[in-house]
């Protein structure tokens, strides 16, 4: 096994833990300062289908994870570089879909923290995750990994 292969790119696990922390603080800060989005019943729908875009994109970038038998933990090392599926559009759908989840969440039910939630969680991510994560696969995969960085957005938008 080479160094490579020994090193991961974090050693916590930032991206689950910023969702849950964001999502708590949303729940809370709506009971205790609420900060309503609009309640237009059409406003609503589109939460909704914001927030099951969200969690299909999410199962589905995990089931393409799985396919490929790599690792899903985003602390752990990388064993493959998935660049089909939802990978192809995005390097990172997990958390495009984690924040399309929180802000879904938040329109739906009419608390705005969930969206100030979700930009600030991306943020957080992709300085804490994401840039870590772009390193060790640079590493680990080389030219591959360059070559797909060059084709595919970060997010999902160059």
């Amino acid at each position: 096994m080479s160094v490579s292969d020994k090193t991961r790119p974090n050693v916590l696990p930032w991206p689950p833990m910023l969702l849950g922390i964001a999502a708590l603080a949303s729940i809370g800060l709506g009971w205790l300062a609420p900060l309503p989005a609009p309640s237009a019943r059409w406003v609503s729908l589109l939460g909704g289908a914001l927030a099951l875009l969200g969690l299909a994109l999410d199962v589905w970038a995990i089931l393409t994870m799985r396919s490929a038998k790599t690792n899903i933990l985003p602390h752990r090392a990388a064993d493959r570089l998935v660049t089909w599926g939802p990978f192809g559009f995005s390097r990172n759908p997990i958390y495009l879909a984690n924040t399309w989840l929180l802000a879904g969440i938040g329109l739906a039910f009419g608390n705005a923290w969930f969206i100030v939630f979700a930009l600030l969680s991306a943020l957080a991510v992709d300085r804490l995750a994401i840039r870590r994560e772009e390193r060790h696969l640079a590493i680990r995969f080389g030219n591959d990994w360059i070559e797909y960085a060059a084709q595919t957005p970060r997010w999902l938008i160059r």
